[in-house]
């Protein structure tokens, strides 16, 4: 599903490319039906920790759980972020390693969740802890990047450039701050997954500085 034009990519970031090659499913109705469907196919801690019954193995919503979203708000602004930063860091690792690298951001990310709050019987959906990792990437391969925002006044609004080391460093430390306050509290409904975030952050730090250090010595081998 494409949600941004690529002129507006480019107002974004001034950036070239193709876009990338995920696929969203999404959900936003909030019948019973789909309440079932949630509980099936994303990811439920409380069902993989205690290896409960269900229509598919509880392990399987580790994937599956990546590719659903809860309402249009949420996809928007998980493709938002992943036409900003998603396609420079596939134009750089190439499609399949990159495939292999936002999956793999994803299940961290879950994980990451899960031992947060391995009782929950809330459904976790999206694709933003896997996005996170790719955040980390960028910030890991294109240090000196930067990001245009919009700043709205009103009815009026200003386009600014800002160094994506400054936008990604503060918005992790919002996810930091926001997951360890979460910690411990009850939740009644639906929420902001922190450290699924936190946790798909520093799978995609591991994995772009392991693929940097690997390109480097490849490029440049010691004599």
């Amino acid at each position: 599903m494409k949600i941004l034009t690529q002129e507006f990519k480019a107002l974004l970031i001034g950036a070239k490319s193709k876009p990338s090659y995920e696929i969203y499913i999404l959900i936003t109705d909030g019948s019973q039906g789909l309440n079932s469907f949630f509980n099936t196919f994303g990811l439920v801690p409380a069902d993989v920790t205690s290896v409960q019954s269900s229509m598919l193995p509880p392990y399987s919503t580790f994937f599956t759980s990546m590719f659903i979203h809860a309402g249009i708000l949420h996809i928007l602004s998980n493709m938002v972020f992943l036409a900003v930063f998603g396609d420079n860091v596939e134009d750089l690792l190439g499609p399949i390693p990159y495939l292999i690298f936002y999956l793999l951001c994803g299940l961290a990310a879950s994980a990451a969740q899960i031992a947060a709050d391995p009782s929950s019987i809330i459904p976790n959906v999206g694709a933003s802890g896997a996005i996170s990792g790719v955040l980390a990437g960028y910030l890991v391969l294109l240090p000196t990047g930067t990001v245009r925002l919009f700043i709205f006044f009103g009815f009026f609004y200003r386009i600014t450039k800002i160094p994506a080391l400054l936008f990604i460093t503060v918005w992790f430390v919002i996810q930091l701050f926001s997951g360890v306050a979460s910690l411990g509290a009850v939740a009644e409904g639906g929420g902001v997954a922190y450290w699924a975030h936190i946790g798909g952050f520093i799978a995609g730090l591991l994995l772009a500085f392991a693929y940097k250090t690997i390109m480097r010595r490849h490029l440049f081998p010691s004599h």
